[in-house]
């Protein structure tokens, strides 16, 4: 935190700043292939929001611009699941980085079909299998725990992006299926990776997100809807998991040069909250080899270094 405090911030001109300054980075990563509705996604792209605990949101670029969410969404469906399950959750899957590839089959035969953590995507089908295990529509649980969290009653999925996912999905497959042969995936293959695929197909922009993450920056009660989203104890083990998990096999490097607990998508976002000051959106869709954006991790780096604000 800087010695004038957070309060005084100009967060619209450092984000208009920020904005200017990545765009050299441009050409530097790849938007995702395997995924061929991504695929035609425009790389020339940056959008930035933040909101602050006041209800203030700020934003840059292309930050109304919708786009696929994709692995964002799995902080979402861990925070229903949390609710309907407790320590039984944790035996099914771990709370420690994976080290590997958000899509490793070998450390998930390694492991026994027990994934390290929520935020790969093994963990992420397990997840899935818990929401459909409590819910008659847990698709439509989903969406509508996003709309309420960003206060966006627009929000939904976008089927071409979900057809997609699932026709290049057979490495989600065939972990979906190894998994139900350890006995940790309940309901029938095809319904989780439905589950799974479409809600990687949520389509929002940086603004909903930042609104949709506030309340995890304010011990659970989102100030954009006064709704008590999550206990203070399940937001800080939320914020805990993404800070150690939450850019696969890059949380260390976040952690060592941002210093939030973050959250990114192939689809290009990055997702970060500062506990009592804000939560913050980026969008870019050139990728890292990590599979995290590239402008946005720079971005980010660039706030919390102006700011002075992290978690250490």
């Amino acid at each position: 935190m800087s010695a004038s405090g957070p309060d005084v911030i100009d967060y619209q001109k450092l984000l208009d700043e920020i904005a200017r300054e990545v765009e050299p980075l441009y050409g530097q990563g790849k938007v995702a292939s395997y995924i061929p509705a991504l695929a035609r996604v425009p790389a020339r792209k940056f959008g930035m929001a933040l909101t602050t605990l006041d209800g203030k949101t700020y934003r840059t670029g292309d930050a109304t611009e919708n786009f696929s969410v994709q692995s964002i969404t799995k902080v979402f469906t861990l925070s229903i699941a949390m609710a309907y399950m407790t320590g039984e959750l944790w035996r099914r899957v771990g709370r420690e980085p994976s080290g590997n590839p958000f899509n490793s089959l070998v450390q998930l035969e390694y492991e026994h079909g027990v994934p390290r953590n929520p935020f790969i995507n093994a963990g992420a089908l397990v997840i899935a299998d818990v929401i459909a295990a409590h819910s008659p529509d847990p698709k439509g649980l989903i969406r509508d725990f996003v709309r309420r969290t960003s206060a966006n009653p627009s929000i939904d999925y976008d089927l071409e992006v979900a057809r997609s996912e699932a026709e290049a999905g057979f490495r989600n497959a065939a972990m979906a299926n190894f998994m139900k042969s350890h006995g940790n995936i309940e309901s029938p293959v095809e319904t989780v990776l439905d589950i799974y695929f479409t809600q990687c197909s949520l389509a929002m922009n940086c603004v909903d997100l930042s609104r949709a993450f506030l309340h995890l920056a304010n011990q659970g009660r989102s100030p954009i809807t006064g709704d008590e989203v999550a206990t203070p104890r399940k937001t800080r083990r939320i914020n805990a998991l993404m800070l150690t998990c939450g850019l696969y096999d890059a949380a260390g490097r976040f952690a060592f040069h941002v210093g939030l607990p973050a959250k990114s998508g192939v689809g290009g976002g990055i997702v970060a909250v500062a506990p009592r000051h804000y939560s913050v959106c980026v969008w870019s869709p050139e990728l890292d080899t990590t599979g995290n954006s590239v402008l946005g991790s720079h971005a980010l780096e660039m706030l919390t270094n102006r700011t002075g604000v992290s978690i250490f």
